[in-house]
């Protein structure tokens, strides 16, 4: 269902009331020689909310998290920080402005401790000129309370992150970028690859983060995920947008159709249908010849009396 089919029409991010915007995004496009990765794109994150920002694949998420966390920047729009606009050369920029990314690869090397992943890039130091080290001490202090403190109990710090499991290692990138400083978190897709029990585990955190005072921008595919935590929900369609609205403005099955999976579904299940009346009534099965163009030719589309037989293939 659209906006125009009876859903609410999406309230345009300036005008939305609430808290003070840390970090928006106006009208941002991106491209990559004549590929339109993104395209007149707009998303406002603000202190102490969850804004989830749900796509398909292909969807333009990677492009737009990239362009938010400096890693290149856009071709049109610009971005802005407490109002005043920013452009960010590198990540590193981002990053001394208050915007951690954890990606869905995660920022975290399995072979290597906790305390070294804590302040991977940002180790304290012991001693002066060639005898300065790494403080083990300080690092596995610091890092064993913030763990802690995000409700994680380190017994050894110098435990290899590849024995976490995949929500401990998500809490542990979260907590390492509440540490230094970060005022917006971006989460990439960080339930994708977690079970039931994991991926409550980091929404969790999700939310914790976002009772600190903390602007969370959570990337996801997965509705039922987005639904519970979410304080707003931008969506985001072949790379342009598709609005954002609040919490309660949409129901899953609006925001599933938004995100452009919701006829699909429907002609799966459609197709689905139509396979088991053929089945139960002893009828040929449609088959697909090579080559066909599946996004074009639904199944409940095919007739199987033109489709080429073994036989006729073999004598073409």
């Amino acid at each position: 269902m659209s906006p125009a089919a009876g859903g609410p029409a999406p309230i345009p991010p300036a005008e939305r009331p609430g808290r003070k915007p840390l970090l928006e995004a106006r009208n941002i496009s991106k491209y990559f020689g004549a590929v339109i990765a993104l395209e007149d794109v707009s998303l406002t994150v603000r202190a102490g909310e969850i804004n989830c920002l749900l796509g398909d694949n292909g969807a333009g998420k990677s492009s737009l998290i990239k362009t938010l966390s400096g890693v290149h920047p856009p071709d049109a729009g610009t971005l802005a920080i407490d109002g005043e606009p920013v452009r960010f050369a590198s990540p590193r920029d981002a990053l001394d402005a208050g915007i951690a990314t954890v990606y869905q690869d995660l920022s975290v090397m399995p072979l290597m401790s906790i305390s070294r992943n804590f302040f991977l890039g940002n180790e304290p130091t012991i001693g002066f000129g060639p005898f300065r080290r790494f403080d083990s001490a300080k690092a596995a202090t610091i890092a064993r309370e913030e763990m802690k403190n995000i409700g994680i109990d380190v017994r050894d710090t110098e435990q290899l992150v590849g024995t976490l499991s995949g929500g401990e290692r998500q809490t542990l990138a979260i907590a390492r970028a509440e540490y230094f400083g970060a005022r917006v978190l971006i989460l990439d897709e960080p339930t994708s690859a977690l079970g039931v029990k994991e991926s409550a585990f980091v929404l969790r955190h999700a939310i914790a983060a976002r009772n600190k005072g903390l602007g969370v921008i959570f990337i996801t595919h997965n509705v039922q995920h987005a639904l519970p935590i979410g304080d707003s929900f931008t969506i985001l369609t072949r790379g342009r947008s598709g609005g954002t609205y609040r919490r309660g403005e949409l129901n899953a099955e609006q925001l599933h159709a938004l995100m452009g999976g919701g006829s699909e579904l429907e002609e799966l299940q459609a197709d689905l249908e139509m396979l088991a009346r053929r089945e139960e009534a002893g009828e040929d099965l449609p088959t697909v010849p090579l080559g066909t163009d599946h996004d074009a030719a639904p199944l409940a589309a095919l007739d199987t009396d033109s489709a080429p037989t073994q036989g006729e293939n073999q004598h073409s």
